[in-house]
């Protein structure tokens, strides 16, 4: 799956690795919905910080069809949840 970072770029990611993405997207998801910013903040960076580590950059100058768009890592928690659809930021 390709994975787009928000003013970033884009990493292709292997399905295998979403059940861990998954429990990180379910924890922001609560924060957000309890209004925990520290906490929401926290999840975001480790979230983003796993697709990078997980995944594979693509070249900068690819322009592949994105399946997934995450926010960049100073996204307020009003801009995500913007972003959000029932299933958090990652459906699943």
């Amino acid at each position: 799956m390709i994975v787009r970072i928000m003013g970033e770029g884009q990493v292709k990611l292997d399905d295998a690795h979403f059940t861990e993405l998954n429990k990180l997207d379910d924890e922001l998801l609560a924060e957000m919905e309890s209004g925990d910013d520290e906490g929401f903040r926290r999840t975001l960076t480790a979230l983003l910080d796993a697709v990078r580590r997980l995944g594979t950059p693509l070249p900068d100058d690819a322009l592949e069809p994105s399946e997934l768009i995450l926010p960049s890592s100073d996204a307020t928690l009003t801009e995500v949840r913007e972003l959000l659809s029932d299933d958090g930021l990652i459906p699943g």
